[in-house]
Protein backbone atom coordinates (compact mmCIF):
# COMPACT_ATOMS: atom_id res chain seq x y z
CA UNK A 1 0.00 0.00 0.00
CA UNK A 2 1.39 3.35 -1.08
CA UNK A 3 0.38 6.45 0.81
CA UNK A 4 1.09 9.91 -0.64
CA UNK A 5 0.82 13.17 1.22
CA UNK A 6 -1.19 16.02 -0.30
CA UNK A 7 0.64 19.34 -0.26
CA UNK A 8 -1.10 22.67 0.13
CA UNK A 9 -0.50 23.54 -3.56
CA UNK A 10 -2.09 20.25 -4.57
CA UNK A 11 -5.12 21.15 -2.48
CA UNK A 12 -5.50 24.41 -4.29
CA UNK A 13 -5.21 22.71 -7.67
CA UNK A 14 -7.86 20.23 -6.72
CA UNK A 15 -10.09 23.00 -5.46
CA UNK A 16 -9.68 24.89 -8.70
CA UNK A 17 -10.53 21.86 -10.80
CA UNK A 18 -13.52 21.14 -8.61
CA UNK A 19 -14.80 24.73 -8.58
CA UNK A 20 -15.61 25.01 -12.28
CA UNK A 21 -18.18 22.19 -12.40
CA UNK A 22 -19.71 23.33 -9.12
CA UNK A 23 -20.23 26.86 -10.40
CA UNK A 24 -21.61 25.69 -13.72
CA UNK A 25 -23.98 23.26 -12.05
CA UNK A 26 -25.23 26.06 -9.82
CA UNK A 27 -26.97 27.74 -12.80
CA UNK A 28 -30.32 26.35 -14.06
CA UNK A 29 -29.33 26.81 -17.71
CA UNK A 30 -26.12 24.84 -17.29
CA UNK A 31 -27.95 22.12 -15.37
CA UNK A 32 -30.37 21.75 -18.28
CA UNK A 33 -27.55 21.66 -20.83
CA UNK A 34 -28.52 25.06 -22.29
CA UNK A 35 -26.38 28.17 -22.90
CA UNK A 36 -26.58 30.84 -20.22
CA UNK A 37 -29.37 33.36 -20.79
CA UNK A 38 -28.08 36.92 -21.32
CA UNK A 39 -29.22 39.65 -18.96
CA UNK A 40 -32.20 41.63 -20.30
CA UNK A 41 -31.21 44.98 -21.86
CA UNK A 42 -31.81 48.12 -19.85
CA UNK A 43 -34.34 50.60 -21.25
CA UNK A 44 -32.65 53.39 -23.17
CA UNK A 45 -33.16 56.70 -21.34
CA UNK A 46 -35.27 59.41 -22.93
CA UNK A 47 -32.18 61.46 -23.73
CA UNK A 48 -29.18 59.47 -24.82
CA UNK A 49 -26.22 61.07 -26.50
CA UNK A 50 -24.98 57.59 -27.38
CA UNK A 51 -27.85 57.15 -29.83
CA UNK A 52 -26.97 60.32 -31.71
CA UNK A 53 -23.31 59.31 -31.68
CA UNK A 54 -24.12 56.16 -33.60
CA UNK A 55 -23.94 56.13 -37.41
CA UNK A 56 -27.05 55.72 -39.49
CA UNK A 57 -30.68 56.51 -38.78
CA UNK A 58 -31.77 56.75 -35.14
CA UNK A 59 -35.46 56.69 -34.23
CA UNK A 60 -37.54 55.08 -31.46
CA UNK A 61 -41.08 54.73 -32.81
CA UNK A 62 -44.08 53.84 -30.73
CA UNK A 63 -46.86 51.53 -31.93
CA UNK A 64 -48.77 54.30 -33.74
CA UNK A 65 -45.77 56.18 -35.16
CA UNK A 66 -45.59 56.75 -38.91
CA UNK A 67 -42.66 55.37 -40.84
CA UNK A 68 -39.81 57.65 -41.81
CA UNK A 69 -39.97 59.07 -45.33
CA UNK A 70 -38.08 56.98 -47.87
CA UNK A 71 -37.25 59.82 -50.24
CA UNK A 72 -34.61 61.45 -48.00
CA UNK A 73 -31.14 61.00 -49.49
CA UNK A 74 -29.18 63.59 -47.52
CA UNK A 75 -25.85 62.60 -46.01
CA UNK A 76 -27.12 63.83 -42.64
CA UNK A 77 -30.40 65.17 -41.28
CA UNK A 78 -32.23 65.78 -38.00
CA UNK A 79 -35.78 66.47 -36.80
CA UNK A 80 -36.31 68.11 -33.41
CA UNK A 81 -38.89 69.94 -31.32
CA UNK A 82 -37.70 73.54 -31.21
CA UNK A 83 -39.41 74.19 -27.87
CA UNK A 84 -38.29 71.23 -25.78
CA UNK A 85 -35.14 70.40 -27.74
CA UNK A 86 -36.18 66.75 -28.08
CA UNK A 87 -34.65 65.09 -31.14
CA UNK A 88 -37.33 62.93 -32.74
CA UNK A 89 -35.09 61.27 -35.32
CA UNK A 90 -31.75 61.79 -37.00
CA UNK A 91 -29.26 60.34 -39.43
CA UNK A 92 -25.53 60.75 -38.75
CA UNK A 93 -26.33 63.67 -36.47
CA UNK A 94 -22.72 64.46 -35.56
CA UNK A 95 -21.10 63.80 -38.93
CA UNK A 96 -18.83 66.77 -39.72
CA UNK A 97 -19.80 68.30 -43.07
CA UNK A 98 -19.28 71.71 -44.73
CA UNK A 99 -22.28 73.88 -43.82
CA UNK A 100 -22.21 76.54 -46.58
CA UNK A 101 -24.38 79.58 -45.75
CA UNK A 102 -26.31 77.84 -42.99
CA UNK A 103 -23.32 78.88 -40.86
CA UNK A 104 -24.62 82.45 -41.14
CA UNK A 105 -27.15 81.43 -38.47
CA UNK A 106 -24.28 81.09 -35.98
CA UNK A 107 -22.86 84.40 -37.21
CA UNK A 108 -26.18 86.06 -36.41
CA UNK A 109 -26.36 84.46 -32.97
CA UNK A 110 -22.92 85.85 -32.14
CA UNK A 111 -23.19 89.33 -33.68
CA UNK A 112 -26.88 90.34 -33.59
CA UNK A 113 -26.92 91.24 -29.86
CA UNK A 114 -23.75 93.33 -30.24
CA UNK A 115 -24.85 95.63 -33.07
CA UNK A 116 -27.40 98.44 -32.98
CA UNK A 117 -29.90 97.84 -35.81
CA UNK A 118 -30.39 101.61 -36.24
CA UNK A 119 -26.70 102.42 -36.63
CA UNK A 120 -25.74 103.81 -40.04
CA UNK A 121 -22.44 102.91 -41.61
CA UNK A 122 -20.66 104.03 -44.78
CA UNK A 123 -19.07 101.01 -46.40
CA UNK A 124 -15.42 101.14 -47.46
CA UNK A 125 -13.75 99.16 -50.22
CA UNK A 126 -11.40 97.32 -47.89
CA UNK A 127 -14.41 95.85 -46.07
CA UNK A 128 -15.37 94.09 -49.31
CA UNK A 129 -11.93 93.10 -50.58
CA UNK A 130 -11.89 89.68 -48.94
CA UNK A 131 -15.29 88.48 -50.14
CA UNK A 132 -14.71 85.13 -51.84
CA UNK A 133 -15.04 84.66 -55.57
CA UNK A 134 -18.43 83.33 -56.59
CA UNK A 135 -20.04 84.40 -53.32
CA UNK A 136 -23.73 85.21 -53.12
CA UNK A 137 -24.13 89.00 -52.84
CA UNK A 138 -26.89 91.39 -51.90
CA UNK A 139 -25.24 94.35 -53.66
CA UNK A 140 -23.44 96.28 -50.92
CA UNK A 141 -21.42 99.06 -52.58
CA UNK A 142 -18.48 101.07 -51.17
CA UNK A 143 -19.24 104.71 -50.37
CA UNK A 144 -22.92 104.05 -49.59
CA UNK A 145 -24.51 104.33 -46.15
CA UNK A 146 -26.52 101.41 -44.80
CA UNK A 147 -28.36 100.79 -41.59
CA UNK A 148 -27.28 97.68 -39.71
CA UNK A 149 -30.86 96.35 -40.08
CA UNK A 150 -30.55 96.66 -43.87
CA UNK A 151 -27.35 94.65 -43.82
CA UNK A 152 -28.96 91.94 -41.70
CA UNK A 153 -31.78 91.63 -44.23
CA UNK A 154 -29.09 91.24 -46.86
CA UNK A 155 -27.61 88.38 -44.84
CA UNK A 156 -30.85 86.50 -44.17
CA UNK A 157 -32.71 87.06 -47.42
CA UNK A 158 -29.98 87.20 -50.08
CA UNK A 159 -27.34 85.27 -48.12
CA UNK A 160 -25.05 88.18 -48.97
CA UNK A 161 -21.43 87.50 -48.09
CA UNK A 162 -20.73 91.18 -48.75
CA UNK A 163 -23.16 92.13 -45.96
CA UNK A 164 -21.54 89.57 -43.64
CA UNK A 165 -18.09 91.07 -44.14
CA UNK A 166 -19.29 94.60 -43.40
CA UNK A 167 -21.14 93.49 -40.26
CA UNK A 168 -18.12 91.50 -39.10
CA UNK A 169 -15.97 94.62 -39.38
CA UNK A 170 -18.52 96.55 -37.35
CA UNK A 171 -18.41 93.74 -34.80
CA UNK A 172 -14.69 94.16 -34.22
CA UNK A 173 -13.21 92.44 -37.24
CA UNK A 174 -13.23 89.02 -38.90
CA UNK A 175 -10.90 87.34 -36.40
CA UNK A 176 -12.81 88.56 -33.38
CA UNK A 177 -16.10 87.53 -34.97
CA UNK A 178 -14.78 84.05 -35.69
CA UNK A 179 -13.69 83.74 -32.05
CA UNK A 180 -17.13 84.87 -30.89
CA UNK A 181 -18.82 82.32 -33.16
CA UNK A 182 -16.64 79.52 -31.82
CA UNK A 183 -17.39 80.56 -28.24
CA UNK A 184 -21.12 80.75 -28.98
CA UNK A 185 -21.11 77.29 -30.50
CA UNK A 186 -19.45 75.86 -27.38
CA UNK A 187 -21.87 77.72 -25.14
CA UNK A 188 -24.79 76.09 -26.96
CA UNK A 189 -23.24 72.63 -26.78
CA UNK A 190 -22.45 72.51 -30.51
CA UNK A 191 -19.18 70.56 -30.47
CA UNK A 192 -18.96 69.56 -34.12
CA UNK A 193 -18.61 73.07 -35.54
CA UNK A 194 -15.31 74.66 -36.49
CA UNK A 195 -15.54 78.19 -37.84
CA UNK A 196 -13.00 79.59 -40.29
CA UNK A 197 -15.08 82.17 -42.18
CA UNK A 198 -18.25 83.83 -40.77
CA UNK A 199 -20.08 83.70 -44.11
CA UNK A 200 -19.86 79.90 -44.52
CA UNK A 201 -17.72 80.20 -47.65
CA UNK A 202 -15.80 76.98 -48.35
CA UNK A 203 -12.63 76.95 -46.29
CA UNK A 204 -10.29 74.19 -45.23
CA UNK A 205 -11.42 72.71 -41.90
CA UNK A 206 -14.72 74.57 -41.76
CA UNK A 207 -17.40 72.07 -40.74
CA UNK A 208 -20.61 71.72 -38.80
CA UNK A 209 -23.20 68.95 -38.43
CA UNK A 210 -26.92 68.32 -38.68
CA UNK A 211 -27.06 68.39 -34.88
CA UNK A 212 -25.19 71.68 -34.47
CA UNK A 213 -27.16 73.45 -37.19
CA UNK A 214 -30.39 72.40 -35.48
CA UNK A 215 -29.01 73.83 -32.23
CA UNK A 216 -28.37 77.14 -34.01
CA UNK A 217 -31.84 77.13 -35.51
CA UNK A 218 -33.47 76.48 -32.14
CA UNK A 219 -31.43 79.23 -30.47
CA UNK A 220 -32.22 81.67 -33.26
CA UNK A 221 -35.95 81.13 -32.96
CA UNK A 222 -35.73 82.19 -29.31
CA UNK A 223 -34.55 85.65 -30.47
CA UNK A 224 -37.37 87.85 -31.86
CA UNK A 225 -34.97 89.83 -34.08
CA UNK A 226 -33.45 86.65 -35.53
CA UNK A 227 -36.91 85.19 -36.16
CA UNK A 228 -38.13 88.39 -37.79
CA UNK A 229 -35.21 88.48 -40.23
CA UNK A 230 -35.22 84.79 -41.16
CA UNK A 231 -38.99 84.67 -41.76
CA UNK A 232 -39.12 87.77 -43.99
CA UNK A 233 -39.95 86.70 -47.57
CA UNK A 234 -39.33 90.03 -49.37
CA UNK A 235 -37.74 93.36 -48.39
CA UNK A 236 -36.35 96.54 -49.95
CA UNK A 237 -32.59 97.01 -50.05
CA UNK A 238 -31.21 100.57 -50.30
CA UNK A 239 -29.12 101.61 -53.29
CA UNK A 240 -28.28 105.27 -52.72
CA UNK A 241 -31.33 107.37 -53.59
CA UNK A 242 -33.48 104.37 -54.43
CA UNK A 243 -34.00 100.75 -53.40
CA UNK A 244 -34.69 97.41 -55.01
CA UNK A 245 -36.55 94.32 -53.79
CA UNK A 246 -34.70 91.31 -52.44
CA UNK A 247 -36.37 87.94 -52.01
CA UNK A 248 -35.55 85.30 -49.45
CA UNK A 249 -33.63 82.48 -51.11
CA UNK A 250 -35.34 79.89 -48.89
CA UNK A 251 -37.80 78.47 -51.41
CA UNK A 252 -39.92 76.74 -48.78
CA UNK A 253 -40.69 80.22 -47.49
CA UNK A 254 -41.32 82.01 -50.80
CA UNK A 255 -42.53 79.19 -53.03
CA UNK A 256 -40.13 80.15 -55.81
CA UNK A 257 -38.81 78.02 -58.68
CA UNK A 258 -41.45 75.35 -58.52
CA UNK A 259 -41.15 74.68 -54.78
CA UNK A 260 -44.50 74.96 -53.02
CA UNK A 261 -44.34 77.11 -49.87
CA UNK A 262 -44.58 75.14 -46.64
CA UNK A 263 -47.48 76.15 -44.34
CA UNK A 264 -46.31 77.76 -41.13
CA UNK A 265 -42.67 78.04 -42.20
CA UNK A 266 -40.51 80.33 -40.05
CA UNK A 267 -37.21 80.11 -41.96
CA UNK A 268 -34.30 79.62 -41.00
CA UNK A 269 -31.38 79.55 -43.47
CA UNK A 270 -30.37 77.79 -46.66
CA UNK A 271 -26.99 77.43 -48.30
CA UNK A 272 -25.08 76.01 -51.23
CA UNK A 273 -21.49 75.64 -52.36
CA UNK A 274 -19.92 73.21 -54.79
CA UNK A 275 -18.09 71.56 -51.89
CA UNK A 276 -20.97 71.44 -49.40
CA UNK A 277 -23.82 70.81 -51.79
CA UNK A 278 -27.23 72.07 -50.70
CA UNK A 279 -27.78 72.66 -47.00
CA UNK A 280 -30.83 73.85 -45.10
CA UNK A 281 -32.12 74.73 -41.65
CA UNK A 282 -35.92 74.85 -41.70
CA UNK A 283 -38.42 75.57 -38.95
CA UNK A 284 -42.20 75.44 -39.09
CA UNK A 285 -45.07 75.85 -36.65
CA UNK A 286 -48.29 73.87 -36.57
CA UNK A 287 -50.87 73.42 -33.83
CA UNK A 288 -48.74 75.05 -31.16
CA UNK A 289 -45.72 72.87 -31.96
CA UNK A 290 -42.55 74.16 -33.62
CA UNK A 291 -40.15 71.81 -35.37
CA UNK A 292 -36.66 72.45 -36.63
CA UNK A 293 -35.23 70.28 -39.42
CA UNK A 294 -31.73 70.24 -40.86
CA UNK A 295 -30.77 68.64 -44.18
CA UNK A 296 -27.18 68.37 -45.40
CA UNK A 297 -26.20 67.50 -48.96
CA UNK A 298 -28.96 65.44 -50.62
CA UNK A 299 -27.51 62.86 -52.99
CA UNK A 300 -29.92 63.53 -55.85
CA UNK A 301 -29.42 66.26 -58.40
CA UNK A 302 -31.55 69.35 -58.59
CA UNK A 303 -31.83 72.54 -56.59
CA UNK A 304 -35.24 71.55 -55.22
CA UNK A 305 -34.10 68.32 -53.55
CA UNK A 306 -33.02 69.88 -50.25
CA UNK A 307 -36.39 71.64 -49.89
CA UNK A 308 -38.49 68.59 -50.76
CA UNK A 309 -36.52 66.40 -48.36
CA UNK A 310 -36.98 69.00 -45.63
CA UNK A 311 -40.70 69.05 -46.43
CA UNK A 312 -40.91 65.28 -46.03
CA UNK A 313 -39.12 65.41 -42.68
CA UNK A 314 -41.31 68.25 -41.41
CA UNK A 315 -44.45 66.35 -42.40
CA UNK A 316 -43.16 63.25 -40.65
CA UNK A 317 -42.18 65.23 -37.55
CA UNK A 318 -45.62 66.76 -37.09
CA UNK A 319 -47.28 63.37 -37.64
CA UNK A 320 -44.86 61.55 -35.32
CA UNK A 321 -44.80 64.04 -32.44
CA UNK A 322 -46.01 62.31 -29.29
CA UNK A 323 -45.72 58.90 -30.99
CA UNK A 324 -41.95 58.49 -30.86
CA UNK A 325 -39.55 58.58 -27.95
CA UNK A 326 -36.73 61.11 -28.28
CA UNK A 327 -33.30 59.88 -29.27
CA UNK A 328 -31.47 62.89 -27.84
CA UNK A 329 -31.70 66.56 -27.04
CA UNK A 330 -30.52 69.85 -28.56
CA UNK A 331 -29.95 71.25 -25.10
CA UNK A 332 -26.46 71.26 -23.55
CA UNK A 333 -25.86 68.10 -21.55
CA UNK A 334 -26.53 69.51 -18.07
CA UNK A 335 -29.73 71.21 -19.19
CA UNK A 336 -30.86 68.14 -21.10
CA UNK A 337 -30.42 66.02 -17.98
CA UNK A 338 -32.59 68.36 -15.94
CA UNK A 339 -35.21 68.50 -18.68
CA UNK A 340 -35.29 64.72 -18.94
CA UNK A 341 -36.26 64.47 -15.28
CA UNK A 342 -39.21 66.82 -15.63
CA UNK A 343 -42.45 66.62 -17.62
CA UNK A 344 -42.10 66.68 -21.38
CA UNK A 345 -44.80 67.83 -23.78
CA UNK A 346 -46.83 64.90 -25.14
CA UNK A 347 -44.77 62.39 -23.18
CA UNK A 348 -46.23 58.92 -22.83
CA UNK A 349 -46.53 56.93 -19.62
CA UNK A 350 -43.76 54.66 -20.86
CA UNK A 351 -41.46 57.66 -21.35
CA UNK A 352 -42.02 58.80 -17.77
CA UNK A 353 -41.34 55.32 -16.45
CA UNK A 354 -38.10 55.13 -18.39
CA UNK A 355 -36.98 58.55 -17.14
CA UNK A 356 -37.86 57.65 -13.52
CA UNK A 357 -36.02 54.34 -13.55
CA UNK A 358 -32.71 54.59 -11.67
CA UNK A 359 -29.57 53.45 -13.40
CA UNK A 360 -28.64 50.26 -11.60
CA UNK A 361 -25.01 49.29 -11.16
CA UNK A 362 -23.66 45.80 -11.94
CA UNK A 363 -21.14 45.94 -9.08
CA UNK A 364 -23.42 44.53 -6.33
CA UNK A 365 -24.11 41.47 -8.48
CA UNK A 366 -20.43 41.09 -9.33
CA UNK A 367 -19.47 41.27 -5.64
CA UNK A 368 -22.10 38.67 -4.74
CA UNK A 369 -20.75 36.29 -7.40
CA UNK A 370 -17.19 36.79 -6.15
CA UNK A 371 -18.29 36.16 -2.56
CA UNK A 372 -20.12 33.00 -3.61
CA UNK A 373 -17.12 31.70 -5.53
CA UNK A 374 -14.86 32.41 -2.55
CA UNK A 375 -17.18 30.49 -0.23
CA UNK A 376 -17.29 27.50 -2.59
CA UNK A 377 -13.51 27.55 -2.95
CA UNK A 378 -13.01 27.72 0.83
CA UNK A 379 -15.36 24.78 1.34
CA UNK A 380 -13.56 22.65 -1.24
CA UNK A 381 -10.14 23.45 0.24
CA UNK A 382 -11.36 22.56 3.76
CA UNK A 383 -12.82 19.30 2.52
CA UNK A 384 -9.58 18.34 0.78
CA UNK A 385 -7.51 19.20 3.85
CA UNK A 386 -9.79 17.17 6.14
CA UNK A 387 -9.51 14.19 3.83
CA UNK A 388 -5.71 14.50 3.77
CA UNK A 389 -5.65 14.72 7.59
CA UNK A 390 -7.82 11.61 7.86
CA UNK A 391 -5.47 9.73 5.54
CA UNK A 392 -2.47 10.71 7.64
CA UNK A 393 -4.26 9.57 10.81
CA UNK A 394 -5.13 6.19 9.25
CA UNK A 395 -1.50 5.73 8.19
CA UNK A 396 -0.30 6.52 11.70
CA UNK A 397 -2.82 4.08 13.14
CA UNK A 398 -1.71 1.39 10.69
CA UNK A 399 1.92 1.90 11.63
CA UNK A 400 1.03 1.58 15.32
CA UNK A 401 -0.81 -1.73 14.86
CA UNK A 402 1.95 -3.11 12.65
CA UNK A 403 4.58 -2.24 15.27
CA UNK A 404 2.69 -4.08 18.02
CA UNK A 405 2.39 -7.16 15.79
CA UNK A 406 6.15 -7.20 15.14
CA UNK A 407 6.88 -6.97 18.85
CA UNK A 408 4.56 -9.90 19.64
CA UNK A 409 6.17 -12.08 16.95
CA UNK A 410 9.64 -11.36 18.27
CA UNK A 411 8.51 -12.36 21.76
CA UNK A 412 7.17 -15.68 20.50
CA UNK A 413 10.44 -16.67 18.82
CA UNK A 414 10.95 -18.65 15.60
CA UNK A 415 8.28 -21.14 14.63
CA UNK A 416 8.26 -24.16 12.26
CA UNK A 417 5.75 -26.17 10.39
Amino acid sequence: MVIRYLSRSSSVRIATLTLGPLVLLSTPAAAAGLPAEPAPPRPVPAYSSTLLDRPGVQVRPGPAAPGLPRDVTALAWLVADANTGEVLAAKDAHRPLPPASTLKSLFALAALPRLDPHQRHVVTQDELDRVGDGSSLVGVAPGRAYRVADLWRGVFLSSGNDAVHVLARLNGGMRRTVEQMRAKARELGARDTHVVSPDGYDAAGQVSSAYDLAVFGKAGLADPAFTRYCSTPVAEFPAGGWSYPIRNTNRLLTGADGVAPYPGLLGVKNGYTSHAGSTLISAAQRGGRTLVVTVLNPQVSGARAVYEEARSLLDWGFAAAGKVRPVGSLLPQTKASRTAQGPVHAATTEDKAVRAEPQRSDWPAVLLVIAGLAAVLAGVVMAVRRRAAATVARRAHFRGEYGEYVERERARGPSGE
